[in-house]
C-alpha cells in the first residue's frame, strides 16, 4: 500500500493515542495508581473497551489483502486486493477518528486530571512505547516502487500502528508497572524526609484519625476546637494516603505547630500501619467500622482489622486510643485495649452524650465527662449523627485539659464540612443538603433522617452507595427502602448504577410516579426544579460517584 496512506493513518492514530492515553492516565489516577484496582475497575468497565478490541482483532484482515506478491525479481501489483485493503484502511480510520473524538479533552470532570512529577514520568515511559512500536512499524516490511509510486509490500505496518491504538489501555497501565521501582525510589525519599521533619519536632503531638465513614469530618471539628487552644496542622481535603499525609508535613508543618491531626484511610489491609509508621501518632480516633471499600478488603473482618492498627500502634507509644462506643464492632473490639477511652451515646461510654434535641436549626446536646462534670452544648450541624463525632473531638480536647465549658463556643462556631451535610440555600424556594461525600450506608441513613426534620417537600437525589462488594445490591435495596419512608419525590441517577434503589423503593409501595430515573445529575435536578409543590422544596444531594464511576 502506498507510503502517503500509511502516514495519514499514522497521524490520525497518533491523535486517538494521544486523546485516549490521557483519559485512560486520568481514570489510573483516580484509581490512585494503583494497577490491580484499575484492573478491577477496567473490568467492570468493559464495555468502553469493546470496539478497541474488535478493531485490534479485525485489522488482521489487512493480512489477507496484500495488493503486492513479491516474486524473484518482479512485484505483480493486484488491482482487486488493493482496493480492499484501502476500503479496510479507510473504515479502521473513520472509527479511529471516533475514537479520538470519544476521548477528545474538553468534559469536565470533578477531579479533573493533574499532571503530577509522577504523570509526567509516566507519559514520558509511555510515548517512549508507542514510539518504539511506530518504529518497528515503519520498518517492519520491505518497500518496493511500482509504477513510481513507493509501496509497502504487506500491511504489516498499518496493523503495528492500530495495534498501539487499540492496545493503550494496555500500554497506560504497563507505563505504570515500568516506573513503579523509580517511583517507590522517590516516594521512599520524600516519606523519609517527612519522618525526619516529624523527630526534629519532638514536642509535636501527633493524632492519628481512622474510619470507616466520619474521619474526615471529625479531623475538621477536632482541628477546630484544638485550635482554640493549640496552634494546630491538619491534613487538608482527602489528604490521607502516604503520599498525601508526606505532602502535608513536607510542605505546610511549621515549627509552631503544637498539634498535628492526621486523617488515615485505606483501601486494603495494612495500609493503616503504613501511614502509622510515617506519622508515628501519640494518640488516635476510630470514628467507625463498616461495610466500606469491601471490593478491596473483602471481608468486614480485614475492615476491621485494619482500622484497628492504628489502635495498635497508639498503644504501642503509651498513648490512647478514643473510640466510638456506638458502633457496635468497635464496641466488641475495645476491651482488648487498656488505653481505649470511649465515646458516643451508648450508656458504657466515658465520654457520653444525651438530652439530644434536633432540629431543622441545628442540634443541642449535653456530654458527661469521666470525672462526672457536665456542659450543654450547641452546634449548627444537623443531626444526632453529628453529635457522635463532637463528642470524639470534645473528649480529645478535654484529654488534653481544656476544660468542657471553653469549648462551649468553638463548638457553636464549628460549620458544616463541604458536601457532608451542607446547607445550601439556594433560593427560588429550593434549599441543599449537600451530602455528595457521603457514600456508605450509616451516612445515608443519617443524611435521610436529616431530610426527615424538614416541614418540607422532601425531595432525594442520588446515584446509591459504590464499592460495597457483595453487598452492594443488597444494601442500594436497603437505602431504596428507607428513602420511600421519607421523601415526597426521588431522583436517581444513572439507569444501570440504580436498579438495587428503585427495586427497594417499589418494594415499599411506594408511588413509582414520583420517581424518576435520569441519565446525569444536571438531568435529575432539572427535573427537581420542574417538580410543582406549594412547599419549599429541600433537596438532599446524597453521594456524588467520582470520575471513574
Amino acid at each position: 500500500m502506498n507510503i502517503a496512506i500509511f502516514c495519514i493513518y499514522a497521524v490520525i492514530a497518533l491523535v486517538a493515542i494521544i486523546f485516549m492515553g490521557l483519559r485512560e492516565f486520568h481514570m489510573l489516577q483516580l484509581n490512585g495508581y494503583k494497577t490491580p484496582e484499575h484492573s478491577w475497575w477496567m473490568k467492570k468497565n468493559y464495555k468502553r473497551y469493546i470496539l478497541p478490541m474488535i478493531l485490534f482483532v479485525g485489522q488482521f484482515a489487512l493480512l489477507f489483502t496484500d495488493p503486492v506478491i513479491y516474486m524473484p525479481e518482479k512485484h505483480v501489483f493486484n488491482d482487486g486486493l488493493n482496493t480492499l485493503s484501502i476500503c479496510i484502511c479507510v473504515f479502521l480510520t473513520v472509527l479511529n477518528i471516533k475514537i479520538a473524538v470519544d476521548n477528545r479533552p474538553g468534559k469536565k470532570f470533578k477531579k479533573p486530571f493533574v499532571y503530577t512529577a509522577r504523570v509526567k514520568r509516566m507519559l514520558t515511559t509511555f510515548f517512549i512505547l508507542i514510539a518504539l512500536i511506530f518504529t518497528a512499524a515503519f520498518f517492519s516490511a520491505d518497500r518496493v516502487c511500482i509504477g513510481g509510486n513507493t509501496r509497502f509490500t504487506n500491511n504489516l505496518p498499518f496493523i503495528i500502528i492500530g495495534s498501539a491504538l487499540y492496545l493503550t489501555p494496555i500500554l497506560v497501565p504497563l507505563s505504570n508497572i515500568i516506573n513503579k521501582p523509580i517511583e517507590k525510589s522517590i516516594q521512599n525519599w520524600y516519606i523519609n524526609d517527612a519522618k525526619r521533619m516529624l523527630a526534629d519536632m519532638p514536642s509535636l503531638h501527633k493524632v492519628g484519625i481512622t474510619g470507616s465513614y466520619g474521619k474526615t469530618s471529625m479531623k475538621f471539628y477536632l482541628s477546630e476546637l484544638l485550635n482554640s487552644k493549640y496552634n494546630t496542622l491538619k491534613t487538608p481535603e482527602s489528604f490521607n494516603t502516604p503520599m498525601g499525609v508526606t505532602i502535608t508535613i513536607r510542605r505546610d508543618l511549621k515549627p509552631t505547630h503544637e498539634y498535628f491531626v492526621c486523617e488515615m484511610g485505606a483501601r486494603r489491609v495494612h495500609e493503616i500501619k503504613e501511614l502509622c509508621d510515617i506519622a508515628n501518632p501519640h494518640d488516635g480516633i476510630i470514628t467507625s467500622v463498616g461495610p466500606q471499600h469491601l471490593e478491596t478488603f473483602e471481608s468486614i473482618e480485614n475492615v476491621v482489622n485494619t482500622k484497628f492498627e492504628l489502635a495498635d500502634s497508639v498503644q504501642a507509644a503509651g498513648g490512647k486510643i478514643y473510640l466510638n462506643g456506638d458502633n457496635e464492632l468497635i464496641r466488641k473490639k475495645a476491651p482488648e485495649y487498656k488505653n481505649a477511652v470511649l465515646y458516643g451515646l451508648h450508656e458504657s461510654c466515658a465520654y457520653r452524650g444525651s438530652d439530644v434535641t434536633v432540629s431543622d436549626k441545628g442540634t443541642e446536646f449535653t456530654v458527661t465527662a469521666p470525672d462526672g462534670s457536665t456542659c450543654r452544648y450547641a452546634t449548627k450541624l444537623l443531626g444526632e449523627h453529628s453529635v457522635q463525632n463532637l463528642l470524639g473531638a470534645i473528649a480529645y480536647c478535654h484529654g488534653t485539659g481544656i476544660p468542657l465549658e471553653k469549648l462551649v463556643l468553638p463548638v457553636k462556631r464549628i460549620a458544616a464540612v463541604p458536601h457532608r451535610l451542607q446547607l445550601l440555600d439556594k433560593g427560588n424556594g429550593v434549599t441543599f443538603i449537600d451530602d455528595a461525600y457521603n457514600s456508605n450506608p450509616s451516612g445515608c441513613r443519617a443524611a435521610l433522617n436529616v431530610l426527615g426534620l424538614f416541614d418540607a417537600c422532601r425531595i432525594l437525589v442520588t446515584p446509591g452507595m459504590v464499592e460495597l462488594g457483595a453487598k452492594q445490591e443488597e444494601l442500594n435495596f436497603e437505602f431504596g427502602q428507607e428513602a420511600a419512608k421519607v421523601c415526597d419525590y426521588i431522583a436517581l441517577v444513572g439507569k444501570n448504577q440504580t436498579v438495587p434503589i428503585y427495586n427497594g423503593i417499589k418494594a415499599s409501595g411506594y408511588d413509582m410516579d414520583k420517581v424518576y430515573v435520569a441519565d446525569s445529575l444536571n438531568e435529575a435536578l432539572a427535573k427537581v426544579q420542574a417538580y410543582q409543590t406549594d412547599k419549599k422544596k429541600i433537596v438532599l444531594l446524597e453521594n456524588d460517584l467520582p470520575d471513574n464511576y
